[in-house]
């Protein structure tokens, strides 16, 4: 729902516009001078501003030229009963949306008002769009060759062409948010806005005020009406993340919500309807903390409709390489992005290292080490303490799976060490040959037998 704000210094104006905009569905918020609606402007979540041109005090003019400094792209429709075309022609030049002249016709205001929410959506899908774009490389953008990576990719895509609820689970660091973006993005929503929200990042009130919006009033310092999170989502998609840490109470109304698609503000009567996607995302074991009482069980079942787990780096080292190289190019600010390599103890670290912070402070490192390498390498003293302190030791659980026949894990360990051979020297086979102590030909014939393409 659309949130007007009209700005009159007549009464019988604000009282007329709120009725005949109000019957066509729109929220109106209206201001008896140009000084309040500025409070205004700044404070609530506003569609488009409809104010007239004289009034005691600051003008409309005025007003308008605040409310470009404040919110650039909020659409401003000025009205006055003094119209001429040199007025008309001052507030175009200031970025006025239109100029109507009192009396108007109900049916040209209406289409008017059309015409600049629709406008003024576009305008808000647009900015959404360009801020997704330029965060979608952060933590690898899903950069992972690995069986478990690839499983994450193929569960992706069948999610993101369905509308279901899904549950995203892994440790800190390891890029949920991400997946949830690929997800709305590969999706039949994703010129709608994506918004998300931190649920254990607030207390129990501001998360309530957050999620569901607030009217004025509603409690001390809610100075103006506010569109929660659902609302901001509506047509579009709302992530959750870390909703195991959501307390009891806001369970219970979260459950109601996506039951029935509807809510009231706080402080408010007024049901809201809604059409929002939910993903939504945890690092606890929620299904322990199911059986344990901490997290509804209805709510659980509503949320994790689809689950997918994102392996820890950790359970992924053959994406190391692959990882390490990308966050090269990204900090380094050289002319060629392979002029920075590892030597080989930086590597024999790197994969010694078990990374509790997974995939964020891989990147972390590589970023420090870029800053303080100096020459053509990064080398182990360019890399933290705690990782050149780390024990290297093989880890046949971070290989293969447990309970498969030998041969099969045989081949699991070989194909998986020629990957990472060949991503660790730019697919140079002689060079991925010569590091793992076997010829140019074999290293061509574990290639064939692997289906491994370069």
């Amino acid at each position: 729902m659309e949130t007007i704000l009209i700005v009159d210094d007549e009464k019988n104006y604000l009282v007329v516009l709120e009725a005949l905009l109000g019957a066509e569905g729109y929220e109106i918020v209206t201001a008896i001078d140009a000084r309040a609606a500025l409070a205004t402007v700044r404070e609530a979540d506003l569609d488009l501003v409809i104010t007239d041109m004289k009034m005691p005090g600051m003008s409309g003019m005025d007003l308008l030229e605040a409310c470009k400094k404040i919110k650039p792209d909020l659409p401003v429709i000025m009205m006055t009963a003094y119209g001429t075309i040199e007025l008309a022609v001052e507030a175009m030049k200031k970025h006025a949306y239109d100029y109507i002249q009192k009396p108007f016709e109900n049916e040209q205001l209406k289409l008017t008002i059309k015409k600049a929410l629709e406008n003024y959506r576009l305008v808000k899908q647009n900015r959404l769009l360009t801020e997704a774009l330029s965060d979608r490389f952060r933590y690898g953008n899903l950069i992972g060759k690995s069986k478990p990576m690839l499983e994450v990719y193929d569960l992706v895509d069948k999610v993101s062409r369905s509308k279901a609820s899904v549950l995203i689970t892994g440790p800190s660091g390891t890029g949920k948010e991400l997946i949830a973006k690929a997800i709305h993005y590969q999706g039949e929503r994703k010129d709608r806005p994506f918004i998300s929200i931190n649920c254990g990042a607030l207390t129990e009130t501001l998360l309530e005020s957050e999620l569901f919006g607030h009217e004025k009033g509603a409690f001390t310092g809610a100075v103006a009406m506010k569109k929660g999170r659902f609302e901001l989502a509506d047509e579009g998609t709302l992530f959750l993340d870390e909703v195991g840490d959501m307390p009891p109470s806001l369970q219970v109304k979260l459950l109601r919500v996506l039951q029935e698609m509807a809510f009231e503000r706080v402080g408010g009567t007024r049901t809201i309807r809604v059409d929002v996607r939910v993903l939504s995302a945890s690092n606890r074991n929620t299904k322990e903390d199911v059986q344990n009482g901490v997290f509804r069980e209805d709510l659980y079942y509503r949320l994790n409709v689809i689950h997918i787990d994102v392996p820890s780096l950790q359970e992924r080292p053959d994406d190391i390489p692959l990882l390490v190289r990308h966050f090269i190019q990204k900090f380094h600010a050289g002319d060629t992005d392979d002029a920075i390599q590892l030597s080989p103890e930086a590597w024999k670290a790197l994969y010694a290292y078990p990374w509790p912070g997974n995939v964020r402070e891989l990147e972390n490192v590589i970023e420090r080490a870029v800053v303080l390498h100096s020459g053509a390498q990064i080398t182990v003293d360019d890399l933290p303490e705690e990782l050149i302190g780390a024990e290297t030791q093989f880890d046949v659980e971070r290989f293969i799976p447990p309970d498969i026949p030998l041969q099969r894990a045989l081949e699991e360990i070989e194909e998986r060490l020629v990957r990472r051979a060949l991503v660790r020297n730019a697919n140079v086979q002689a060079h991925a040959a010569r590091s793992l102590g076997i010829t140019k030909s074999l290293i061509q014939h574990k290639m064939r037998k692997y289906n491994i393409a370069v």
